[in-house]
């Protein structure tokens, strides 16, 4: 019998009730098994239990679990085979959908943006196909559309990628290393070798040469580096206003143009950085130039990533919400000059040090918010003094919090000025999501600006 046969009878432990749970859950009842939902924290409307019941055959673990969990241990000790949602998703492919091709994309900043990317240029070149994991659809909802797709890009944290062992992608893509979720990984080398594990599980792998971290680490001689200089052979990069291919062209010593940067909007470094990681995935699966040139074009960022939500008064009020860690902080600080910043949240474990001594000189007034905001404000005492740094507390709820953040913002902006929410931190803090945090930004700015 193969995977999917085999799971009729079956009693499977799910670990985790939140979406990837719930999809996983609804895969296996059309495989005839019998899902049992298992959470820390179960939600009053589910069935969920606290306590692995007798005779689990098989588990399937939702991604940001702890491989520390005390569930794991004991699933061990019983024997019981454990399978990351992705590993589940692969075995269920080869069975239901075995031409299906993935391609795959992991980075501590731009996964989303990059994987849409991807997505778009699919559209453009009339591919079969479509993004998910850590982004849209799950990967089991994927793998199992009524569409049956001939191309999944799949967008994959660390948690995703150090829990599977299974798949095998046509090519990844790293778009970079930065501090995150330390307090998950345990340090930093962990959580670095954690992404750099999806090379081993591809036939090609392509990395980002400007990241100091992949540069230093990536020790294979096959890679495919892209970056913002003259590409040497096998690599791609930039000759003055053009993305050029010599990777991927025919012979060593051709070079392609992919597109021309203004094609790429907004057109700052870490964006063309994802254009030619996109480019490269796409090319290594056989897209053509002129289909990934027509996707770039048409392509544009999702809300909370560097969303422009007002220019007034020559003032100009920015959202980058999904800015949840300093690495991509540091990149949105140093696409504008004159910044009024509004920062905090959860750090993760990460340090900001980094983040104030590469910024600074952008930086005119730090607002700061949140439980982790004197991390900031000490990396701020200790490299950038003379930067104003003003506190605003949560008084009541979120809501208002943004709107006396817009108002101290605004009573200090001038001419010039760009005001940017780009927290450096996760939001769960004092908001729900950074989809929150940038829309209640956005309607404070709209209201009050």
């Amino acid at each position: 019998m193969n995977f999917v046969e085999n799971l009729s009878g079956k009693k499977c432990l799910v670990i985790g009730a939140g979406v990837t749970g719930k999809a996983v859950a609804k895969a296996l009842i059309g495989f005839q098994a019998t899902p049992i939902l298992f959470d820390d924290n179960p939600n009053s409307h589910e069935e969920v239990v606290t306590e692995i019941p007798n005779g689990i055959n098989l588990a399937i673990v939702s991604p940001g679990w702890r491989m520390d969990h005390p569930v794991f241990d004991q699933l061990k000790k019983s024997g019981v085979e454990i399978f990351s949602e992705i590993d589940f998703a692969w075995m269920v492919k080869q069975v239901v959908a075995p031409n299906q091709k993935w391609v795959g994309l992991t980075g501590t900043n731009g996964k989303t943006t990059t994987i849409k990317m991807v997505e778009t240029i699919f559209k453009s070149a009339n591919i079969n196909g479509a993004a998910c994991g850590n982004v849209g659809q799950t990967v089991i909802e994927s793998v199992l559309s009524q569409k049956q797709f001939d191309f999944l890009a799949l967008e994959l944290s660390s948690f995703q990628i150090q829990w599977s062992e299974h798949p095998e992608y046509e090519s990844v893509a790293l778009l970079n290393i930065a501090e995150d979720h330390i307090d998950w990984h345990g340090s930093f080398d962990n959580y670095a070798k954690a992404k750099l594990k999806l090379m081993n599980q591809s036939k090609k792998a392509i990395a980002n040469k400007s990241d100091k971290e992949l540069a230093t680490r990536i020790k294979d001689q096959s890679v495919i580096w892209f970056s913002l200089d003259t590409p040497k052979p096998g690599e791609l990069g930039l000759v003055e206003n053009l993305l050029i291919d010599r990777a991927f062209s025919p012979t060593p010593t051709e070079a392609n143009e992919i597109s021309e940067i203004v094609d790429i909007t907004p057109t700052v470094p870490h964006n063309v950085l994802n254009a030619l990681a996109a480019a490269a995935l796409c090319l290594s699966i056989g897209i053509s130039y002129e289909s990934i040139k027509a996707g770039l074009q048409n392509f544009s960022t999702d809300h909370h990533r560097m969303e422009v939500v007002l220019n007034k008064n020559e003032i100009t009020w920015v959202d980058d919400s999904k800015a949840t860690n300093p690495h991509a902080a540091i990149a949105s600080l140093q696409s504008y000059f004159n910044v009024i910043w509004i920062a905090g949240g959860l750090a993760k474990g990460a340090s900001m040090d980094e983040l104030a001594i590469r910024t600074a000189e952008r930086i005119k007034s730090v607002i700061l918010i949140g439980q982790d905001r004197e991390i900031i404000a000490e990396a701020f005492a200790k490299h950038a003094p003379t930067i104003e740094l003003i506190r605003v507390d949560q008084i009541s709820d979120a809501k208002q919090l943004m709107v006396e953040v817009v108002n101290k913002a605004k009573s200090i902006a001038k001419t010039g000025d760009t005001v940017l929410l780009a927290p450096a931190c996760a939001s769960m803090d004092q908001f729900d999501s950074y989809v929150e945090r940038g829309q209640l930004f956005s309607q404070a700015v709209k209201a009050q600006a």
